[in-house]
């Protein structure tokens, strides 16, 4: 079995998964049944919604338990080594999922366990989403033949996104202000990175952003909206890129900060679509490792 700590962890297999995901989103049958007599477990360091939600739901719709952790109640690397946690949990459960702090967490529990190890979130990638992102995208045209440009905050989610994109065969870009760019060796060869958000959306296909201050950034706050001044995604930036382009965002949004609520509520918006999918594609992801 294979961990997904990484968009690139599924390999050629990418593909096969958002396939999967866009066929569950129209036929809930498939699958039914197939995770009875399996434990999964749900491990969450960081609060969550999406993840939460989608999670539980998912297992449960294939016929599974969640077992669901808090990082209170295991108190991983304090009350207890990661190594034992990890082998104990291999002992009882046929998956483990976990949305954490430390990246190196998940990969600590993944050395040390057998069972497949699922990244929910991470400072360094957040694959699932990615899954959900590329499934809404080919809703809208393939990948393959898409322009998709991340702009803001080049966190976790513009990694995995990036990846996405790039495995897919489509052209992923990146623009972001001076001191928050992702570091280019850890994104795949070919994803153009921008310092001007309206150079950057020009013929997208997609224009995605996310929260300048995310979860555990509160104290940076004030000094994120003085550095993304001018990098908010409004009617007129998101009118730059392509005349059917649509626009995502992973959500929770700061509506008049990281983008407008004009460009939430457009008729081209399609977060509320992407965040359905957080569902459908986890369910695909359960079924291809397990």
């Amino acid at each position: 079995m294979t961990d997904f700590l990484r968009v690139a962890d599924l390999g050629d297999r990418l593909g096969e998964v958002v396939a999967l995901a866009r066929r569950l989103k129209d036929d809930r049958s498939i699958g039914a049944g197939h995770l009875a007599g399996r434990q999964v477990g749900l491990f969450f360091e960081k609060p969550s919604l999406r993840t939460r939600v989608s999670t539980e739901v998912s297992i449960r719709r294939l016929g599974g338990d969640p077992v669901v952790l808090t990082a209170e109640g295991i108190g991983l690397g304090t009350r207890e080594a990661v190594a034992d946690v990890a082998r104990v949990l291999d002992r009882m459960l046929d998956a483990i999922a976990m949305r954490v702090f430390d990246h190196r967490t998940l990969e600590a529990i993944a050395l040390h366990a057998r069972a497949p190890v699922v990244n929910l979130l991470s400072d360094r990638a957040h694959p699932c989403q990615a899954l959900a992102d590329l499934a809404t995208i080919e809703d809208h045209k393939p990948v393959a033949d898409s322009v998709v440009t991340y702009v803001g905050d080049a966190n976790n989610v513009a990694v995995s996104l990036a990846w996405g994109v790039h495995l897919m065969g489509g052209e992923a870009r990146i623009a972001a202000p001076p001191g928050y760019r992702v570091e280019p060796s850890i994104l795949p060869e070919g994803v153009v990175v921008f310092d001007d958000p309206v150079e950057a959306v020009i013929g997208a296909d997609v224009v995605y952003t996310d929260v300048w201050t995310s979860m555990g950034q509160e104290a940076e706050r004030e000094a994120r909206l003085r550095a993304f001044a001018g990098w908010s995604v409004d009617l007129a930036l998101f009118r730059r890129a392509e005349p059917d382009a649509i626009f995502l965002h992973c959500l929770p949004a700061h509506r008049g900060e990281e983008v407008a609520s004009e460009v939430m509520e457009h008729p081209r918006s399609r977060v509320f679509d992407q965040a359905e999918y957080r569902l459908h594609s986890f369910s695909a992801l359960l079924l291809t490792l397990l």
